[in-house]
C-alpha cells in the first residue's frame, strides 16, 4: 500500500509508486492524500483529501487485502499526519515512511505545523526511514551541504525514532560520480555506494527508491539487500529515462528492463 499524494504528471506520488510496485511483481494500492497540479517545471497547487476519507481509503483496502508493506509519502497536513499515524498504530507489516517535505522543485509540500506532528507520532511508528540531505536538515534543524554534514546529522535524525531503521540519502550532494547512501541499522551506519547518472530526468527519485524498498520488503528480502537492489534499480530506470517527457525535470522510466519508452 503507498499512502501518499497524486502527481498529475505522473513521475512521482501514487503514480511512481504503483508502477515501481508493478515493477518489482508485487501488487499495488493506493490510499490518495492529496491532489497535485504538477508538471515537470513545478507543482502548481495541492488539493488535500480530507482526512476522513483518506480513513475510508484506508479502511476499504485492509478490508479486503492482505497488505503486506506499507509506504507513506506525502502527506501535507497536520491532520493528515495524525489521522495516518492513527490509522499505522496497530499495523505489525513493515512501515517505510519517506518523509516528503520539499519538492524538488523547491515547493513545500508539508505544512510546518505538521512537522512536529511527523517527528513525534508519525515517525516513531516507522520500520524504516528514508529523508534526503534536504529532509534531514529539516527534521533536525541542522545543515547538511556536505558529506561530512550528513554523517553528522545522523544521531540526531535516529534519536527522533531509535527504533526505526534510516536510509539517508545522498544523492542531493555535489558528489560528480558517485552517490553514497548511508543505512543505519541496529546501530551500524553501512555506506552503499553507486554511481551517479548524467541526466536531468530525476523527479520521483525519492518517491521510486522507497517504493523499491517496500515492494521488497513486503515479500521479506532482508533490509540491506533490499537497499543494493533498490539502488540497481533507480540507477536502471535513471539511464532509461525519456528525454523528451516534459520540458522541465523529466520523470524516470520505471521499467527499464522491459519495455524502452516510446521514441
Amino acid at each position: 500500500m503507498t499512502i501518499a499524494g497524486s502527481d498529475s504528471g505522473g513521475g512521482a506520488g501514487i503514480q511512481a509508486d504503483l508502477k515501481t510496485f508493478a515493477a518489482f511483481g508485487v501488487y499495488g494500492t493506493s490510499v490518495i492524500t492529496a491532489l497535485t497540479a504538477q508538471n515537470t517545471q513545478g507543482v502548481l497547487g495541492i488539493h488535500p483529501v480530507p482526512a476522513a476519507f483518506v480513513g475510508q481509503q484506508y479502511q476499504a483496502l485492509v478490508a479486503d487485502f492482505d497488505i503486506r508493506a506499507i509506504k507513506v509519502g506525502m502527506l501535507g497536513t497536520q491532520a493528515l499526519v495524525e489521522t495516518v499515524a492513527e490509522l499505522l498504530r496497530e499495523v505489525t507489516c513493515p512501515r517505510i515512511v519517506d518523509p516528503v517535505l520539499v519538492s524538488t522543485s523547491g515547493h513545500r509540500l508539508l505544512e510546518p505545523a505538521a512537522e512536529n506532528a511527523l517527528k513525534t507520532q508519525l515517525l516513531p511508528l516507522a520500520t524504516l526511514i528514508t529523508p534526503n540531505t534536504d529532509e534531514l536538515a529539516c527534521l533536525t534543524g541542522l545543515p547538511v551541504a556536505s558529506e561530512a554534514d550528513l554523517l553528522a546529522a545522523t544521531s540526531a535524525a535516529v534519536a527522533l525514532a531509535p527504533q526505526a531503521a534510516w536510509l539517508f540519502k545522498g544523492g542531493h550532494l555535489a558528489s560528480p560520480t558517485t552517490v553514497t547512501d548511508y543505512l543505519y541499522h541496529q546501530g551500524n551506519l553501512t555506506p552503499f555506494q553507486g554511481p551517479r547518472v548524467a541526466t536531468t530526468a530525476t523527479h520521483g527519485t525519492g518517491c521510486t527508491l522507497a517504493a523499491a524498498l517496500t515492494a521488497q520488503l513486503a515479500v521479506g528480502v532482508p533490509l540491506a539487500h533490499a537497499v543494493e537492489q533498490a539502488k540497481a534499480y533507480l540507477v536502471a530506470a535513471l539511464e532509461a529515462a525519456p528525454a523528451n517527457v516534459g520540458t522541465g525535470q523529466g520523470p524516470l522510466w520505471h521499467f527499464p528492463s522491459s519495455t524502452p519508452p516510446l521514441p
